[in-house]
């Protein structure tokens, strides 16, 4: 998070962005960026109790609680074809999780509240987008998720000495907070500003297909997956291509 936050601060200075934030809102962007954080040390926590996969698998609910949240946060009417698609993917992530024991029931349970908070941040910022601009954003949440998770690892009593990699480590470190995070992150944020919370969150579920594949070819995670994996997360998948062939078809009615 430090090297995403260096990187954007590179950019909006060079871009020359305007850092004004309206004083009803600052105190908004701070606590999104702690939800931020929360939901990466919960992402991560998730994946360390089980696989990249089922980490990964779990962010899919984060459309259910996107659809409660958009009427409750942006005023937005509430849709019952959305909440369908919803449960369908909690179903899937259910399916997936069915035959699971021990330690990865506490990931999925770890894994479902990453996506909670996802959903709250995901929301959030298709608010905060509409008076600061997603560069900004995207640097103060970063920079606040930077100094929370800073202070959790304080109060763990995490020694420095933990944090010593090679060159080859820090490349991969600086490819994954410059293009990965930073970039993501913004580009996110746009997206959300655009096309919304929902969409955006639900298109996010296409994660599983590029980890599955990553994870199988990376970490050897193929020999872990289950049958009943694979169906759930085709459960997801289709129900992602449904709702983009539905929103499709509206566009193509207003035009």
């Amino acid at each position: 998070m430090l090297i995403a936050s260096i990187g954007l601060a590179v950019y909006v200075v060079w871009k020359k962005d305007a850092w004004i934030v309206p004083k009803k809102q600052r105190i908004w962007v701070l606590l999104t960026g702690a939800v931020v954080a929360l939901h990466w040390i919960t992402f991560y926590y998730s994946i360390h109790l089980s696989t990249a996969s089922l980490g990964i698998l779990c962010l899919a609910t984060t459309t259910f609680h996107v659809v409660w949240l958009e009427p409750l946060l942006l005023k937005l009417p509430f849709n019952r074809t959305k909440l369908v698609f919803s449960i369908i993917v909690v179903i899937g992530v259910a399916f997936i999780a069915r035959d699971y024991r021990g330690d990865v029931l506490t990931a999925l349970f770890v894994g479902l509240i990453s996506a909670l908070l996802a959903a709250i941040f995901s929301v959030s910022n298709a608010k905060l987008s509409q008076s600061v601009t997603p560069p900004v954003l995207s640097l103060l949440e970063l920079m606040t998720g930077f100094v929370g998770i800073s202070t959790v690892l304080i109060f763990q009593g995490v020694s420095w000495s933990e944090f010593s990699i090679d060159w080859y480590a820090f490349m991969w470190l600086l490819f994954l907070g410059l293009v990965c995070t930073s970039f993501a992150f913004m580009a996110a944020i746009y997206l959300v500003q655009k096309l919304g919370a929902y969409t955006v969150s639900l298109t996010i579920n296409l994660e599983p297909i590029y980890t599955m594949l990553l994870a199988a070819a990376v970490l050897k995670e193929h020999e872990l997956l289950s049958n009943e994996f694979y169906i759930g997360a085709a459960l997801i998948i289709v129900v992602l291509l449904i709702n983009g062939w539905l929103n499709r078809g509206s566009k193509a009615i207003s035009a």
